[in-house]
This record gives structure tokens, C-alpha cells and sequence, in this order.
């Protein structure tokens, strides 16, 4: 049985645990609003990125003259995974939600006889990943020293991808990241980024404007294309990081008022065995007074 002395610096030492979980709670809410509406305004240009691709995609269905962005290789050999996720842990289970997603997609792909590449970005997700996929992994990004992420990161990020596609060293490249959806739900999400994929609308207006409208683009579609692709990599990449940041303070915040609160039993428990210690300990030397007075 612990002495009194032990549970007293336990208690001290759950006490100052709870008071750094309680600041880092408060720390991750404040971040949230800011990362949460950074996350919103992003998608609206996403989607209608993803609106006017569609539109002037649909005359290259089935055509062998797509832009390889758009069509792809012809290939589907070799496999880019892109696996976002946080530099700094402490937010429950996000970052292992995201890491499980890439591993299951990778070990799907390998049983199929696939060569996978992988680039990490992010430590979380490097620290996890590198146990089974070591050799796989062929470069980590970190965003450690960037306060606030920008499309510029973004950039940097697309344009090494490009390159590597260019080169010919994969055929299909796919991200992986968590889609934010609340405090308490982040969507852990793969994405396919080449070729590209061409989402549905997922709004009764948007399908409404879409049937309504027609568009006439200048000088071509082709050449719109070779610009508009591209870029929409890097925004489906940047909308990624968005959302990323605003899931990790998310799930910060969770985690942190979940230890919060955890300390705080911890704290009730240990209390209470100190006082029936300390009660203890009194009784008995109470009797050994009384006892030593009736000797005499």
C-alpha cells in the first residue's frame, strides 16, 4: 500500500497533468474556429473547380487524346499514396485513422501485385507507416515550422508530384487525409488526385445549375485544360491541408477534455484513499495513546 508521501505527490502530479491537458484544451478551441473556417471557405472553390472540370472533361470521355492528368497512363502498375496527416500527436486517434485507411489501400493494392510508393506528410504519419512500409516510403514533408498553411504549400507539394508523374515513376496517384465534419467526427478520406476524378454534385442547386447553364471557353479546352489541371491538384491538395488542420484541433480538443476529465476522477480516487489512509493512520495512533495511558 502506498504511503501517505506517495499519494500526495501522486495527487501533485495528476493536478499538474490536468492543468497543462485544461490549457492545451483551450489552446486547440481557439485554433478550431480559425482552422475551422479557413476548412468551410475552401470548399466552395473546390467544388466549383470541380463543377467547371466536369463540364469541359465530359467531351474527352473515351477519347484516346486526353490530357494524361485527366485519362492517365493507360497503367495502373504503380501506385502514389499521399498520406497527410499531423506533425504533433496528443489528438486521440486521428492521425492512426488516417495511417489505417493508407495501410489497408496499400496492402490491398500489393496482394494484387501493385508497386506502391508512398510520401508522407507529416511525422504522424511517417512514425506509423514506416514500420510495415519502410522501404516504401520515398520522401517526408513536414509542415512542422509552417504556422499557417497556404495554397503556396500546396504548390510545393503539386509541383513534386507533377514532376515525379511527368518522369513516369507512378501511374495513379491518391491522397489520403480526414475530411472535418464536427468537434467529435473527422472522416478519415482517400481521394484520387491522378487522374483525375470528377466528383458528383452533391447539392440539388449545383445539380440544378449544372443542367441550366452552358459554357463557352476560350481559346480551347485543351489548352484551358493543361492550366486547369494542374491547379486543381494543387487546390484538391491545399483543401486537404485545410481540412487536416481544422480535424487535428478538432480532435485535440477532444482528446484534451477527455484527459481533463480522466485527471480529474483520477484525482477524486486518489483523495479519497489519502483521507481513508490518513483516518487510519490516525485511529491507530489514537489506540496506541489510549492503550499506553490504560498501561500505566
Amino acid at each position: 500500500m502506498p504511503s501517505l508521501k506517495d499519494l500526495q505527490n501522486r495527487i501533485s502530479s495528476v493536478k499538474s497533468t490536468q492543468k497543462i491537458t485544461k490549457a492545451m484544451q483551450m489552446v486547440a478551441s481557439a485554433k478550431l474556429r480559425k482552422a475551422q473556417e479557413r476548412a468551410e471557405k475552401a470548399r466552395p472553390y473546390a467544388e466549383r473547380m470541380n463543377q467547371i472540370l466536369k463540364t469541359i472533361s465530359a467531351s474527352y470521355q473515351g477519347r484516346d487524346d486526353a490530357p494524361k492528368l485527366l485519362g492517365g497512363t493507360g497503367n495502373n502498375q504503380t501506385h502514389l499514396l499521399i498520406v497527410a496527416t499531423a506533425d504533433r500527436g496528443l489528438c486521440g486517434g486521428f492521425n492512426s485513422a488516417i495511417a489505417r485507411l493508407a495501410r489497408e489501400h496499400a496492402n490491398n493494392l500489393i496482394s494484387k501485385g501493385k508497386t506502391v510508393k508512398i510520401i508522407t506528410i507529416g511525422k504522424k504519419g511517417y512514425d506509423i507507416l514506416k514500420r510495415l512500409f519502410k522501404n516504401e516510403i520515398i520522401e517526408t514533408i513536414s509542415l512542422r515550422e509552417v504556422k499557417e498553411i497556404h495554397y503556396s504549400n500546396a504548390v510545393e507539394i503539386g509541383d513534386k508530384i507533377l514532376a515525379m508523374f511527368e518522369k513516369g515513376e507512378f501511374d495513379v496517384a491518391t491522397l489520403f487525409y480526414s475530411k472535418f465534419k464536427s468537434i467529435i467526427s473527422q472522416v478519415p478520406t482517400a481521394h484520387q488526385l491522378i487522374p483525375a476524378t470528377i466528383e458528383p454534385d452533391d447539392t440539388e442547386e449545383l445539380r440544378e445549375e449544372n443542367r441550366a447553364l452552358t459554357y463557352e471557353y476560350e481559346p480551347n479546352e485543351e489548352d484551358i485544360l493543361k492550366e486547369f489541371l494542374p491547379r486543381n491538384l494543387n487546390v484538391q491538395i491545399f483543401s486537404a491541408l485545410l481540412e487536416n488542420g481544422a480535424g487535428e484541433m478538432g480532435a485535440k480538443m477532444t482528446a484534451m477534455d477527455n484527459a481533463s476529465r480522466n485527471a480529474g476522477e483520477m484525482i477524486d480516487r486518489l483523495t479519497l484513499s489519502f483521507n481513508r489512509q490518513r483516518q487510519a493512520q490516525i485511529t491507530k495512533e489514537l489506540i496506541e495513546i489510549i492503550s499506553g495511558a490504560e498501561a500505566l
